[in-house]
């Protein structure tokens, strides 16, 4: 699947299974090395990831989701090596993001330029730094509505750095597709 900067919805056909790994921001494309434009059917080519035709045949035989997802685990733990995959420049600016740093003040907190660390965020996850700080930032509010059940959404948009709750709405809308009272 390629990297989303909104929800999407998946149909699938009656007694459909589906099996996955989803990774943490610019993981993918550190394994990999490569962008999917579209959601993509990995073919047989045993050069596109090592193990996968086996990996793919084992999914088959498993008769739970536990199994599976014990499956891909070992598999993933014996095909990627994660130390050192993505640049540690990239890394921190992840972190700042994560501890509310905003974008434009990326800089204060590394010893790169802002055109740098937007390169490296469109180079390894295809969208600006700002977007991902929104796509966090609407999910951080989701999790916290989900977890406290009925919430003033005027003191969650405060809470999470909307500037009122249209603001929030709005974001909500265009990132999950979703309203707050939809949660």
């Amino acid at each position: 699947m390629p990297v989303e900067k909104v929800a999407a919805q998946v149909s699938l056909a009656p007694g459909s299974e589906l099996a996955g790994i989803r990774f943490q921001p610019a993981i993918g494309y550190g394994l990999i090395c490569q962008h999917f434009g579209r959601p993509t059917v990995l073919n047989r080519d045993p050069r596109q990831l090592p193990g996968l035709i086996p990996l793919f045949s084992r999914l088959k035989t498993c008769c739970n989701n536990v199994s599976r997802v014990s499956t891909m685990q070992s598999w993933a733990e014996n095909n990627f090596r994660l130390t050192r995959l993505i640049p540690g420049a990239l890394q921190q600016a992840l972190d700042c993001i994560r501890d509310d740093a905003e974008p434009g003040s990326l800089t204060q907190h590394l010893e790169i330029s802002q055109r740098h660390v937007e390169r490296l965020f469109k180079h390894w996850m295809e969208m600006t730094p700002k977007q991902y700080q929104r796509i966090l930032r609407v999910k951080r509010a989701i999790n916290y509505i989900r977890e406290h059940g009925q919430v003033n959404l005027a003191e969650v948009a405060h809470q999470f750095g909307f500037s009122d709750q249209a603001h929030m709405t709005r974001e909500f809308r265009t990132i999950a597709r979703i309203t707050p009272g939809q949660v």
